[in-house]
């Protein structure tokens, strides 16, 4: 198991691009979910602009839009084939998504260098991708709490983490009878704490120019 970090040259049509494109901003978004093509994030800024706002709310491929605060929003849009690229291909965002109106940063945990292969393949046909460093997985050290662990048990039972996903982030937080940001919540402190460790700045990383088999 590894991290790959990902630079794409999106040439496909996207909001996103368009807003770092419009402003001249640069920003991170935070996955929440991706589900029948339609991708769920908060996107935060360095200052509050209700300019951004309106030009998201304003666009066909923004289905949902809702301020956090100030500055900060939760967005569903329709996926313009980056994530649905790396969910397909059994990949799970590590970080938050950098972007600016030059390129895109993912981080993105994989099991197989099959599976980054034909990731990257896909993400051929929305942009130029240039493959960054690697950096090998460890087992983390750290435990999940009982709460923690019954989210993700049940998460995984009920094919959450499938392709394509079996049941939503809302089915399966109804099940377990909490909110859906709760739910969501649990998911991303577990996967956090799975995954800190073996992909922590310590690790000495390969720089891959070319992405070779070994």
């Amino acid at each position: 198991m590894f991290e790959a970090e990902i630079h794409l040259q999106q040439h496909k049509r996207c909001i996103l691009t368009d807003v770092a494109s419009e402003f001249d901003a640069s920003f991170e978004i935070a996955i929440e979910e991706l589900h029948n093509h339609q991708v769920t994030f908060v996107i935060e800024f360095e200052e509050t602009t209700e300019a951004i706002f309106e030009f998201m709310r304003d666009s066909s491929q923004v289905s949902h839009i809702e301020r956090m605060s100030s500055n900060k929003y939760l967005v569903t849009k329709q996926s313009c084939g980056a994530y649905d690229a790396i969910d397909r291909n059994h990949g799970i965002i590590r970080r938050r998504s950098r972007i600016s109106p030059e390129r895109r940063v993912y981080s993105v945990l994989l099991f197989r260098r099959e599976d980054l292969r034909a990731m990257i393949e896909e993400f051929k046909r929305i942009g130029n991708p240039t493959l960054g460093s690697i950096k090998q997985f460890e087992a983390p050290s750290s435990q999940l709490t009982t709460r923690q662990r019954e989210v993700i048990q049940l998460a995984l039972n009920h094919g959450y983490f499938d392709w394509p996903r079996k049941h939503t982030a809302e089915e399966v937080a109804q099940e377990l009878n909490i909110d859906h940001s709760t739910f969501l919540e649990h998911i991303r402190k577990a996967q956090r704490k799975l995954l800190s460790k073996a992909l922590s700045d310590e690790r000495e990383s390969t720089s891959l120019p070319q992405f070779t088999e070994s």
